[in-house]
């Protein structure tokens, strides 16, 4: 029990895919307040492109 409760303490293996999750949280939890702040203009970008392209649709079929 004792070799290994000292290889797990010694071994970094863990320790590093720990570090590499919480980073992935932490650019999760970033990314989603940065889009949750920024929906209102994405979605009116959306709707501009979209009015752009019906009207250029509507323009070319007359």
């Amino acid at each position: 029990m004792r070799g290994f409760l000292r290889r797990l303490i010694a071994e970094d293996d863990g320790q590093t895919m720990i570090e590499y999750a919480l980073l992935a949280g932490i650019i999760a939890v970033a990314a989603i307040t940065i889009l949750s702040t920024l929906r209102g203009s994405i979605v009116e970008v959306f709707g501009t492109v979209n009015d752009a392209l019906t009207g250029a649709q509507v323009g070319d079929a007359g």
